[in-house]
């Protein structure tokens, strides 16, 4: 892997500006006095950040490029051929409401059903990370240089760290004793949350990041990010989608003994 990242693609290099459109309005309205929250239909929050972050981005996207589909969060599908961003403009929204800093906006191109391009952008914590595919995945602290990431090389799950997201998505999902069971295998759980998992992940620092009740705009940016880190992301029965409603994460080396442990216990 390079020490330096490469010239970016076109496609890569728009996502980044997206990102900085992105954190120059939802970093100002991150602990703002006034900050509206609303409920949605699903019972979910969503606040003026996420809606006023969204149509900021989807309009540049349909200005600059306008034979490209849409899918975001907050306003749905605009399918227009083979190329599609996919969008959660604020990932992490409760943390975002709550004044807690871990959250970001995930940016994401799909071409042909794979995602290409992946950049998720955390002001609150003052970092971002990106990753094409074929050019390696790489983080920044703000003020920092790019850093190259690579995930572990952990192989025995008794000695890895794996964050699991919710307890209540395991039960929910029929999966509890599975959690349970992973739990009793691993070297130790955490549930650090959202993109923040993965992007521990990615880094090195983590070693299974496992969810369920998640949408292709929750994982889609995150994708390229660790797969060119060196590791795999599929849904909990194996297949690489970012589809199928549920998420699993690993430095590769520990895939298929998580998917095994995970069917043995399932309820």
């Amino acid at each position: 892997m390079p020490e330096q990242p490469t010239t970016p693609s076109a496609d890569l290099a728009f996502a980044l500006e997206l990102a900085e459109l992105a954190d120059s309005i939802s970093l100002p309205r991150f602990r703002a006095a006034d900050l509206r929250v609303d409920t949605k239909p699903d019972l979910t929050f969503v606040t003026d950040a996420d809606r006023a972050v969204e149509d900021a981005l989807r309009a540049r996207i349909e200005a600059e490029r306008p034979a490209d589909g849409f899918f975001g969060e907050e306003s749905g599908r605009a399918d227009r051929g083979d190329r599609r961003w996919i969008l959660d403009p604020i990932d992490g929204t409760s943390n975002f409401l709550r004044g807690v800093p871990n959250w970001a906006t995930l940016i994401a191109l799909e071409v042909g059903g794979v995602q290409t391009v992946g950049v998720v952008s955390a002001p609150g914590f003052g970092m971002r990370w990106w990753a094409e595919i074929g050019g390696g995945a790489w983080g920044q602290d703000e003020g920092k240089e790019p850093r190259p990431l690579r995930v572990s090389g952990v192989s025995e799950l008794e000695h890895a760290s794996l964050s699991f997201q919710s307890i209540e998505q395991w039960r929910e999902a029929g999966y509890l004793d599975s959690l349970l069971a992973l739990e009793r295998a691993t070297w130790r759980d955490r549930a650090y949350g959202d993109m923040w998992s993965y992007m521990l992940l990615a880094e090195g620092l983590v070693d299974i990041v496992a969810e369920f009740d998640v949408k292709a705009y929750d994982l889609a940016a995150l994708v390229p990010i660790v797969t060119e880190a060196g590791g795999r992301f599929t849904d909990i029965d194996g297949n690489e989608s970012a589809w199928n409603s549920s998420a699993l994460a690993t430095n590769g080396a520990l895939h298929e003994a998580v998917i095994s442990a995970v069917a043995a216990h399932r309820s």
